[in-house]
């Protein structure tokens, strides 16, 4: 166990210590005030403090972790070997940045509570980052530095024996729309009809035909491969299904459907499934509510899992509106146009509410890739020199790889090409 001198324990410190020690390194870690006790610890031990006891291993402290709400930080990112870092130390420090309160900054999301500019949906953007503007937006730098610290440890305490986590690899299916013409009712159907005749789509016309009258398979019916892909897999794939009401912004189809319960069943007879939050939903707890039950009334299971449509997060709200509806997990924490570590980490994390200093049972699984992102690359030869740079990424580490595919990804139709195999190629790495 790791013990850390600090003189004021603090919600910030041991959440921050905690995701950096026991999470990334698998190291127990517990704090003191007490001289005495630091002194007596005969294991691995640290202090954490504006200046060093005597000659333990020291790192010098920024005010940040210390702090209550939010403020104005004044801070460059430096280079720093093979990374970047922030907070610089000092020279008596064993590590030239204080990583802890920079973790913390990352971690809490704290600029996405700052003023920002937002997209036409109102989501936080990618180039409003300190990551994207600093080029490190690439790197789950939080595990990064957290191994630099392990090389400090190891070289203080060479007789300690570190535990070695293992990559793995969580891969997200998001179902907007189950199917592309299949039960979507008399009135949808015509209209879809209609619309595929004003704008000359005869092949989708004809295409559309032959799939209502059951001589095709829906084009975004892709849960047989799906289902197949899982049992062949060790970890379970998390399937999100929209449930919500129908709007401008969600085309689901209707949950009175026998034939949509059915899927729902028959999917989470082999994978986790959640909820695609409505984008409604977002701001509205009283829909999400409904949502939440509708999926537990067709699951027979308390809801665990959910993911915002749209990947758009208001911060707090979306976080606290999960919590207090005790849904356990998050997968909306990611950019929808840019592959990278919004969060700076690829290690799933508690959100931390900087209103209320408290560390929240939500567990936020951060994306690494969505498959929109890849779109941008024209090749299947970039796409996948792209997608494999980011594995490195998160395989240096040891870490945790969350793809969000959709079903239609798998659908082989126009720009989904080659997606099936962007797919098995991720599964590929974790063996």
């Amino acid at each position: 166990m790791l013990l850390v001198y600090t003189h004021k324990i603090t919600p910030r410190v041991t959440y921050t210590f905690k995701h950096i020690c026991k999470r990334i390194l698998g190291i127990d870690v517990s704090f003191t005030s007490k001289v005495e006790d630091f002194i007596a610890h005969d294991s691995l031990k640290m202090s954490y403090a504006k200046q060093p006891l005597s000659n333990e291993l020291f790192i010098r402290s920024h005010d940040l972790l210390f702090e209550t709400g939010l403020s104005d930080l004044d801070f460059t990112v430096q280079p720093w070997e093979n990374t970047k870092g922030f907070f610089v130390t000092g020279e008596r420090s064993a590590l030239p940045f204080d990583i802890f309160a920079a973790s913390f900054y990352l971690l809490s999301r704290y600029e996405e509570y700052l003023p920002h500019v937002k997209d036409d949906y109102g989501r936080y953007l990618a180039s409003e980052s300190v990551a994207y503007k600093n080029k490190f937006l690439h790197q789950p730098v939080i595990d990064i530095w957290a191994y630099k610290l392990k090389a400090v440890l190891k070289e203080r305490f060479s007789d300690y024996e570190f535990p070695v986590r293992t990559y793995r690899v969580l891969p997200v299916i998001d179902v907007p729309v189950a199917y592309y013409f299949k039960h979507k009712g008399l009135l949808r159907s015509i209209g879809g009809t209609l619309n595929d005749i004003r704008r000359f789509k005869f092949k989708q016309l004809y295409f559309r035909f032959l799939v209502l009258m059951g001589f095709k398979r829906d084009p975004y019916d892709t849960f047989k491969w799906i289902i197949r892909k899982q049992k062949n897999y060790k970890h379970k794939f998390m399937v999100l299904f929209l449930i919500g009401e129908y709007s401008t912004f969600d085309k689901k189809i209707n949950t009175n459907r026998k034939q949509f319960v059915s899927l729902i069943k028959s999917v989470a007879d082999y994978c986790d499934v959640g909820i695609k939050a409505s984008y409604f939903s977002l701001d509205n707890i009283e829909i999400l509510k409904e949502e939440k039950l509708k999926m537990e009334s067709i699951t027979h299971n308390d809801l665990q899992a959910v993911r915002h449509s749209f990947s758009k997060l208001n911060l707090p709200t979306s976080y606290r509106n999960l919590v207090e509806l005790e849904v356990n997990q998050d997968f909306t924490m990611g950019y929808i146009d840019i592959m990278g570590f919004r969060a700076g980490t690829c290690t799933p994390f508690h959100f931390y509410d900087l209103d209320y200093e408290v560390q929240t049972p939500l567990k936020v699984n951060p994306y690494q890739c969505l498959d929109f992102a890849l779109l941008k690359y024209n090749s299947q030869l970039d796409k996948t020199e792209h997608l494999q740079q980011i594995i490195n990424e998160v395989k240096a580490v040891n870490g945790t790889f969350i793809p969000v595919f959709h079903n239609y990804s798998f659908s082989d139709l126009s720009r989904w090409k080659g997606f099936r195999t962007l797919f098995n190629l991720i599964l590929e790495s974790a063996e």
